[in-house]
């Protein structure tokens, strides 16, 4: 209660102080003006200051950021770029690579090839050199059974000995010369 006598109190001095309610106490505005004024001078000198600074840096490092990414973005597309052409030239050497295997594999071949063919030319000659040998080996066998069957033969038909060599080969080789001769003469026929 003493505090709402005393608030009437000071409204009843200020009703008779000033007349107007709207307009402030002189006192008061000076007062107001003279805080408003420090407050504005202390947040101008010192706390405007401060908030440009770190605005300042926030834009510097968004800036910074930006550029950084870029970069980054402008150094990817670069390496990109390497990397497809890289890829590209791998690309090119694999092909190129292949490219060598067929050829070389072709190469191989055909080396294989000759190489069997030269080898089975050999065995052939080979084998034809054996079968020529064991020919004239089995013709020679032959031609020494058939002149000793051939003199003895004869000696029987003639009655006399052909004991002697010389005749005895004579006489084989006239014979089988002779038999060689028909063996053509029938060939040529048939």
């Amino acid at each position: 209660m003493i505090l709402a006598e005393h608030a009437v109190g000071l409204l009843a001095t200020a009703e008779t102080k000033n007349p107007n309610p709207l307009w402030p106490d002189p006192a008061e505005m000076v007062f107001g003006i003279f805080a408003f004024l420090v407050v504005l001078f202390v947040l101008g000198k010192f706390l405007v200051p401060r908030i440009q600074k770190q605005l300042e840096e926030r834009t510097e490092a968004i800036e910074g950021g930006l550029r950084h990414a870029e970069e980054a973005q402008a150094e990817a597309k670069k390496a990109l770029e390497q990397y497809r052409a890289k890829l590209a030239e791998a690309r090119h050497e694999a092909s190129r690579l292949r490219e060598e295997a067929r050829e070389q594999g072709a190469q191989i071949i055909a080396e294989m090839r000759e190489q069997a063919e030269a080898n089975a030319r050999r065995i052939v000659e080979s084998a034809q050199a054996q079968i020529q040998g064991e020919r004239q080996q089995a013709l020679t066998q032959l031609r020494a059974e058939v002149g000793a069957l051939a003199v003895e033969l004869a000696s029987r038909v003639v009655g006399e000995s052909l004991e002697e060599e010389a005749r005895q080969r004579r006489t084989v080789d006239r014979f089988l010369a002779e038999l060689e001769e028909r063996a053509r003469t029938e060939q040529v026929s048939s």
